[in-house]
């Protein structure tokens, strides 16, 4: 039987970025898919805490924090007798980026104290990341001492007034007390081929109050788990950028870095300058068909070690995406006018004039005037655009499409990242040739090629084959398509009908695939699931397409999939809707907290606000839906351009109190 994918929907998750713990909700951690992981590699993968050789029986826990979780179990064999538990103990674990700590509080309300042994077993294994995401297990490593080192990396252990006894290849820490105590344990561990270190810029967290106490409560759990993902190179701690997510994701990865700091742009120009920056170091010099770069091409991933997955292998430095490089070029020209500062923004000039040769060149490679990809390594992903499982693009009979594919979204991505460049640039006085006409150009080639019409109505297909036939099943690609500039006014209103409708957007969010299609399924990762990024950049473009009404409901079904998650909008859910179920339900694999999930509850609250700004100009536009679907809104403390802004949205939908940093403006 081949090795399954573990599931992670029912684990504790607590990080600080470049380290994450995963462990049961009765807080053990047992191996598994479970343990610390530190850059791509498991430093710790067994915790089991027992009282006088009893585990504690879990009666609940939480994860407070990003980098906090904790856990209550009672100890009924310890107590008195009679029906009420007297002994029990409390977990609090801490997560920094360099180890973890754990409070063990044994509690007791027994009338008489008893000496009690408290014991923690640990084991490392140094797994790397691929091995454990295969469900592959390998033997614990033996400890010297109170630490474990395997290649560039150790594991040290700390633990106050502890018996630490070397059994075999595992550490066993023992305290005895009398009656209730609290002890303390640590474990530090470094890497020194660890890509990646904590980053340091600081995600804004705005004063928010709603009517709807829901949203709130996911703005706050979102922008949490947003700085426990930031990290930065080592040689250029100021740069932070969003790692993709966790666990499996914990690195730079091009498209889910961009979008997360596009979603979170509006709190924080900082963290789109250094996701730009990290990027741009890395852009692609020359032809490698073994790792997919390409002159003036964007990294898809980087990782300390090649990756091996069920059908692939990644170089450690991948460049296997086709849609990284626009969407580079969207970031800075929306940082710009969100207010990064202009002399950064001129530094990465030369950055954009190699991206745009190659989005405008080298990304059509078959001449047929749209941007398509193909793995030519023979070893890398099969698709390359943000749905790159091997089976995410099909027709809406079910068949599978052949390579090379243009995808929708990316000729959209293209269109929206000249024409914002040739903007950008004019503004800087800088020359932009070509650059309009090449754009007008493929808004005709794309309404030419690209509309189907299927039972689900008149669309744009999915993508066009290798064979150039539309891809003609209706999915949530097509939503990416607003607010570029690819479409007329009314194609945007027809889409956005489209989008709304339950096929498409079943009441907990927007689906990967419309229902109807032949390859769809609640539980396909891409062809039929919930992921809460792909409807917050659809809200987001019903919003900049003048479709406010649309947006906010579109929002407001995503923010009732919220609670059902503990406020953390996992990587994806199951597609699952109110006509199936009255909650929704996970996708057990899904990663969490992810970058671009947490980024989308900004998102929200933009659209929520019909914010939008022009920091080069000094004018902000305000248009929020009508009513608020979440009721008053107040919002203080919002970064822009050196100052903030503070506005009040009552339940109608009406600004009633607005404060604009000086020298900005209000415009319709």
């Amino acid at each position: 039987m081949a090795d399954l994918q573990p599931l992670l929907h029912d684990l504790a998750i607590a990080l600080r970025a470049p380290t994450v713990v995963l462990s049961g909700r009765d807080g053990q951690i047992r191996g598994g898919t479970q343990g610390l992981l530190h850059g791509d590699l498991r430093l710790l993968s067994e915790a089991v805490v027992t009282v006088d050789g009893d585990e504690p029986e879990a009666i609940g826990g939480d994860e407070p924090a990003a980098d906090r979780a904790r856990f209550t179990g009672l100890l009924r064999r310890l107590g008195e007798p009679g029906p009420d538990p007297t002994v029990w103990l409390r977990r609090d674990r801490t997560v920094t980026a360099a180890g973890m700590t754990e409070e063990l509080s044994l509690v007791s309300t027994a009338g008489a104290s008893r000496r009690r042994v408290v014991e923690v077993v640990l084991a490392a294994d140094f797994a790397p990341i691929d091995e454990i995401k295969s469900g592959r297990e390998r033997s614990p490593v033996a400890p010297a001492g109170h630490r474990w080192a395997a290649s560039s990396a150790v594991s040290e252990v700390t633990a106050e007034g502890a018996e630490v006894v070397v059994d075999g290849p595992r550490l066993r820490l023992r305290w005895t007390v009398d009656g209730a105590a609290t002890l303390r344990w640590s474990l530090r561990v470094s890497d020194e081929r660890a890509l990646f270190v904590p980053g340091t810029t600081a995600v804004p967290r705005p004063r928010v109050h709603a009517d709807d106490r829901r949203f709130t409560a996911l703005l706050d759990r979102a922008l949490d788990d947003l700085g426990g993902l930031l990290l930065a190179e080592r040689d250029h701690p100021g740069d932070a950028f969003a790692g993709a997510g966790a666990p499996w994701f914990l690195t730079l990865f091009g498209r889910d870095s961009l979008w997360a700091a596009r979603l979170a742009l509006p709190l924080s120009v900082e963290l789109a300058g250094g996701t730009l920056r990290t990027l741009a170091r890395a852009q692609g010099t020359r032809h490698d068909p073994a790792t997919g770069e390409a002159p003036g091409k964007i990294l898809h991933e980087q990782r300390r070690d090649p990756i091996e997955t069920h059908d692939a292998s990644l170089p450690a430095e991948y460049y296997g995406t086709v849609d990284a490089t626009a969407l580079w070029v969207c970031l800075l020209h929306d940082a710009w006018r969100w207010g990064l500062p202009e002399d950064e923004v001129r530094d990465l000039l030369p950055t954009l004039r190699f991206a745009l040769e190659w989005i405008t060149g080298a990304a059509d490679s078959d001449g047929d005037g749209f941007a398509e990809y193909r793995d030519e390594s023979g070893r890398g992903l099969a698709n390359q655009g943000w749905k790159d499982s091997g089976d995410a693009v099909r027709f809406f009979g079910g068949e599978q499409a052949k390579p090379p594919i243009a995808l929708a979204e990316v000729q959209a991505y293209q269109h929206e990242a000249v024409v914002r460049a040739a903007s950008l640039l004019t503004a800087l006085g800088e020359p932009a040739p070509g650059l309009s006409e090449w754009a007008a150009a493929l808004r005709t080639r794309f309404r030419e090629k690209f509309w189907v019409s299927t039972p689900d109505g008149h669309h744009p297909a999915l993508a066009l084959d290798g064979d150039k036939r539309p891809v003609d099943a209706l999915t949530s690609n097509i939503g990416h398509l607003l607010g570029t500039g690819l479409l007329s006014d009314g194609e945007s209103t027809s889409i956005g009908a489209l989008l709304l409708d339950p096929v498409l957007a079943p009441g907990f969010g927007l689906r990967t695939m419309s229902a109807s299609a032949g390859g769809y399924s609640p539980l396909s990762y891409h062809c039929g699931s919930i992921w809460p990024h792909d409807t917050a950049i659809v809200v987001r473009g019903l919003q900049r397409s003048g479709q406010s009404a649309r947006a906010a409901s579109l929002g407001a079904q995503l923010l009732s999939a919220a609670p059902a998650f503990g406020y953390r909008l996992p990587e994806l859910f199951a597609g699952y809707g109110l006509a199936e179920t009255s909650t929704p339900l996970a996708y057990p694999a899904s990663c969490r907290p992810q970058a671009w999930s947490a980024a989308a509850a900004v998102s929200l609250l933009i659209a929520f606000l019909g914010l939008d700004a022009d920091v080069p100009a000094g004018t902000v536009t305000l248009s929020p839906p009508r009513p608020s679907p979440i009721g008053a809104l107040r919002v203080a403390g919002l970064p822009l351009a050196g100052g903030t802004l503070d506005v009040a949205v009552d339940a109608s939908g009406e600004v009633t109190e607005l404060r604009l940093p000086p020298g900005f403006r209000r415009v319709p």
